[in-house]
């Protein structure tokens, strides 16, 4: 009995120590817990680190090669509505009549949290105020532009950094290519919105002076602006009607150049007709002009850009303007958009500081392999540098002879004071 008794107590003394102990809760299914998983943070820190950049070009009409850069960046990175990272707009064909508009598609990318960067280019006007707007209500966006029709003063603070064609090394370069190739006056076609951009009114003042210099005479003509009422079919048409008697009048061996780019088509189909010179454009490119002026077809072509080289040199051959036109073997302007674009994506990726001038040099030779460069710090006519402002150049192609030789030279001091 007291056995029996004995083993009774054990038993309801280890039930009770059984009962009392707190059984642990089970493991939640994974994803259904308040608490985030391994595998949940994971894809937070994703959704934390994605960005996008914004690029905002003209359109097809306006200037094509900025436009098939922005597409070639997409390309390579894929839309950002697709799971990439870029955000592309246009902005409006008449930029100088709607303004606003300009503006209001320029800052309106302020607005998407995960923009990191926004590449204008060209700058037209209004990308100055827009980028003010952007840099008040986000500190944190990089604002690039190219391209400047706005003063670079205007921009005070609000950019990163800026890049534009070299027309300061290049007013006298393109006289001397002038020189080169046998032309014994140079015509500059203009009209007063452009004349009235510092860069373009200082170049003209370059030209002038290297004409002088190297034996040539300069003369100066006025087209109609493309976004004013005549639109650009109607300023295409002034050059198409125009030429016949310009070259009447200053005779074969003269070089013309005109600083916009829808003007620039009519003006080499019209060069080759009748025999005249071009250098190159006023934003170089193979395909600026050149594919329109002489109905060449580069689907095929697309993207491969000693490709296109090719077929435009044949065509402007066949059309007799063997070596008296040229331009820059590597689209200037679709240069321009890569290459920003690159090197913002650097800069949110990789820490890359947008003023790092030999980063964006990389990035200019990543999509221009071959090619010859040239760049040097914006400054002004007192010797006031902007520190954020890059000129870049590359070597003139001459079609049916071939380089020049520019980025060799070594443009005499005294242009970079002229005004």
């Amino acid at each position: 009995m007291k056995r029996i008794v004995s083993l009774l107590l054990v038993f309801l003394l280890a039930f009770s120590l059984i009962a009392c102990q707190r059984t642990p809760p089970p493991e939640p299914p994974a994803g259904n817990s308040g608490d985030k998983s391994g595998s949940d943070k994971t894809e937070d820190k994703k959704e934390e680190e994605k960005f996008r950049i914004a690029i905002i070009t003209g359109t097809a009409a306006q200037s094509e090669d900025e436009l098939r850069g922005a597409e070639a960046f997409i390309a390579e990175y894929g839309k950002a509505e697709e799971g990439g990272i870029v955000l592309h707009a246009t902005y409006p064909d008449n930029f100088s009549t709607e303004y606003e508009t300009t503006v209001q598609t320029i800052a309106s990318f302020k607005d998407d949290p995960l923009v990191k960067a926004i590449v204008v280019d060209q700058a037209v006007p209004g990308t100055a105020a827009a980028f003010m707007q952007v840099r008040a209500a986000r500190p944190d966006i990089l604002l690039f532009a190219a391209e400047l029709q706005d003063d670079p003063q205007a921009f005070g603070d609000s950019v990163d950094l800026m890049i534009g064609a070299d027309n300061i090394a290049r007013g006298y370069l393109m006289i001397l290519a002038a020189q080169k190739l046998g032309a014994t006056k140079f015509v500059h076609i203009s009209f007063p919105r452009h004349m009235g951009i510092d860069l373009l009114a200082r170049r003209a003042a370059i030209m002038e002076e290297a004409c002088k210099d190297l034996g040539l005479e300069f003369f100066m003509e006025t087209a109609p602006d493309p976004t004013s009422d005549v639109g650009i079919p109607g300023a295409q048409q002034f050059i198409l009607e125009q030429m016949p008697g310009w070259v009447a009048k200053y005779g074969k061996d003269t070089a013309f150049f005109c600083t916009n780019d829808a003007q620039t088509e009519p003006l080499l189909r019209m060069v080759a007709q009748l025999g005249a010179i071009f250098i190159e454009p006023d934003l170089p490119s193979p395909i600026m002009g050149y594919p329109g002026a002489f109905g060449i077809d580069l689907k095929d072509e697309a993207g491969d850009w000693p490709a296109i080289l090719k077929k435009v040199e044949e065509a402007v051959i066949e059309a007799g303007g063997k070596d008296r036109m040229g331009t820059w073997s590597y689209s200037y302007n679709y240069t321009g958009v890569v290459a920003l674009a690159e090197h913002a994506r650097r800069c949110i990726e990789d820490g890359v500081k947008a003023d790092d001038f030999d980063d964006l040099l990389d990035c200019l030779q990543k999509y221009t392999p071959g090619s010859k460069w040239n760049a040097s710090i914006f400054c002004d006519t007192e010797g006031n540098s902007i520190d954020n402002y890059f000129l870049l150049y590359q070597d003139t192609y001459v079609f049916g002879k071939g380089y020049l030789g520019q980025t060799d030279v070594k443009v005499p001091d005294k242009y970079f004071s002229i005004s």
